[in-house]
């Protein structure tokens, strides 16, 4: 990440996303190098949770669809039942 003053020109290369894939020598070579296991604290990092799960449930089942004959039911229904006109 940079910070640049305005006006300010910016260009990439062409092949700015595609990945470069490792080759089997290469391959080979990293998994004879040992891995260093470190801890968190090694590092300086707090893991402690920051969130607390208050409550978990499932949401509501939903009710079945009503069928209407035409734009009028239609109508009806949305300003009767439902309110929303």
């Amino acid at each position: 990440m940079i910070e640049v003053d305005l006006p300010a020109v910016v260009t990439t290369d062409l092949r700015l996303n595609i990945p470069r894939y490792a080759t089997l020598p290469n391959i080979m070579k990293a998994k004879k190098k040992p891995l260093e296991v470190m801890t968190p604290d090694a590092l300086g990092v707090d893991i402690t949770p920051r969130l607390t799960t208050l409550k978990l449930a499932e949401p509501l089942k939903r009710e079945a669809g009503i069928r209407v004959a035409n734009a009028a039911d239609l109508v009806a229904k949305l300003k009767n039942v439902a309110h929303v006109i």
